[in-house]
């Protein structure tokens, strides 16, 4: 059985905390596509960029987000550029899922982000140019997988949690 949702979206739209919540209040378990990586690595997101390189990355990306699309029943949270790589988006299609885009403005993103040291895309310059350049590049990919979408501007994790577990629930009615 496929995941109950997977979250999609840019760096701070709150992909993680949204879905560690939405996790408990469906009573299933989460996963974050980045720290499965990292578990199966032993190294974190940065280091593997740095010392690999983005192409190797996105091959470890690819292949940890298709094991849980086949074995996990909760809710997964991809890091923002998997879906840019065709052969992660066709697994995430082909699995079936629901995939909720959640979506902020890019003032509010910045704000969330914070130390970009940890985000190796974001990471130096000006993080609010950097994610109007990565909201440019990944609108037309997220939109193209998306079964749902939810703004989190001005709205907590718990808000946006509570919103999806009911459109998800009026899904599954229908």
């Amino acid at each position: 059985m496929p995941p109950r949702a997977v979250l999609v979206g840019l760096p701070g739209t709150g992909k993680t905390t949204t879905g560690r919540r939405l996790a408990r209040m469906l009573g299933v378990p989460f996963a974050d596509s980045d720290e499965l990586i990292e578990a199966a690595d032993g190294r974190t997101v940065a280091a593997i960029f740095a010392e690999s390189g983005e192409p190797a990355f996105r091959a470890a990306e690819r292949a940890a987000i298709a094991a849980a699309l086949r074995e996990f029943d909760g809710v997964l949270s991809l890091g923002g550029g998997a879906l840019t790589v065709d052969e992660t988006r066709a697994v995430v299609l082909d699995a079936g899922a629901p995939v909720v885009l959640l979506e902020a403005t890019i003032s509010t993103l910045a704000e969330r982000v914070g130390d970009t040291s940890t985000r190796p895309l974001l990471d130096g310059g000006d993080p609010a140019a950097r994610l109007q350049t990565l909201s440019d590049q990944r609108r037309a990919v997220y939109e193209a997988v998306a079964t749902m979408r939810v703004d989190t501007t001005g709205r907590t994790p718990g808000q946006v949690a509570a919103h999806i577990a009911a459109k998800l629930h009026e899904k599954a009615r229908a």
